[in-house]
C-alpha cells in the first residue's frame, strides 16, 4: 500500500498506520516515505537505522494519542505532549545565516544524530498541527475499513481520498442497489 500523503505532515505520519500493517516497518520504508515528503522534508537524513525508525515510531504514537484528544476538543495526555516537547528539544533548530552574494539568507538546520533530527522535525510538525485551531476539523475517513485522518478543505468531504475509499464505497453501494435478490 502506498502511504497516504498530502495532508499536514503530522497527519501523513499518523496515516502510516493503516488498519493492516505498518507502512514504516523498516528503515527502507521510512526512506521511501521521506522521499514522498521531500518537498516538506528537504534535509538529507543519510543512512537510516532501526534506532532512527524507533524514534520516528515514538513521535508517531505520541502524535496519534495527542491528536485523538485535541481533534475532539479534549486535553491531550500530558505524557504525549511532554514526549513531543522532548523530541523537539533533543535537536533544536537554528536559523543558520549566510551571505549569498547579494543578501543574507537564513536556513533552518538541526544538529545531532539522524534519528533525533528527524524525530525533532516530525514533533515540530505535530506541535504545529496540535496548536492550530483547525485541529478540531480533523476527521476520520467515513469508510468502514479505513483509519486514515484528513483535514477537509471542503466541509462535505467524507473520505481520506476519493480515489481510494470514496470510489470503493460508491462501488459497494452501487453493487448493493443493483445486485439480484
Amino acid at each position: 500500500m502506498t502511504p497516504f500523503t498530502g495532508e499536514p505532515l503530522a497527519l501523513d505520519l499518523v496515516n502510516t498506520r493503516p488498519v493492516t500493517g505498518d507502512l514504516l516497518a523498516t528503515p527502507g520504508d521510512l526512506r521511501a516515505w521521506l522521499e514522498l515528503q521531500s518537498d516538506r522534508l528537504p534535509e538529507e537524513f543519510g543512512e537510516l537505522t532501526d534506532a532512527d525508525l524507533a524514534a520516528v515510531h515514538a513521535v508517531r504514537e505520541h502524535t496519534a494519542r495527542a491528536l485523538e484528544h485535541a481533534r475532539h476538543g479534549r486535553r491531550p495526555p500530558e505524557a504525549a505532549l511532554r514526549a513531543l516537547n522532548e523530541a523537539q528539544r533533543a535537536a533544536p533548530a537554528v536559523s543558520e545565516l549566510a551571505w549569498d552574494g547579494s543578501a543574507v539568507t537564513a536556513t533552518r538546520r538541526r544538529a545531532g544524530p539522524v534519528g533525533r533530527r528527524l524525530a525533532a522535525r516530525l514533533a515540530e510538525a505535530a506541535a504545529e498541527l496540535l496548536s492550530d485551531p483547525a485541529v478540531t476539523r480533523v476527521r476520520g475517513c467515513a469508510a468502514d475499513d479505513c483509519v486514515m485522518l484528513f483535514l477537509p478543505a471542503h466541509p462535505r468531504r467524507r473520505w481520506c481520498s476519493p480515489a481510494r475509499c470514496g470510489n470503493r464505497v460508491r462501488v459497494a453501494r452501487h453493487y448493493r442497489r443493483h445486485r439480484p435478490d
